[in-house]
């Protein structure tokens, strides 16, 4: 039962760094140049990305 929990954390991990993903590509494809914005997209994709690995392998591994 608790394992079905997990796999909603790892879609959830793996959402965001689709959402990550396709905010850094639209940062790196503005107009305006001068405003870059302050999130750190590539890092969030990459945390979400190891976060979602480890739950999976406590997952599998039980």
């Amino acid at each position: 039962m608790m394992q079905q929990e997990y796999w909603w954390v790892v879609g959830g991990l793996v959402a965001l760094a689709v959402l990550a993903s396709v905010a850094d590509r639209r940062r790196n494809r503005r107009r305006d140049y001068d405003n870059p914005g302050f999130m750190p997209w590539a890092l969030i994709q990459i945390l979400s990305l190891i976060g979602a690995l480890m739950v999976t392998i406590v997952i599998l591994h039980d």
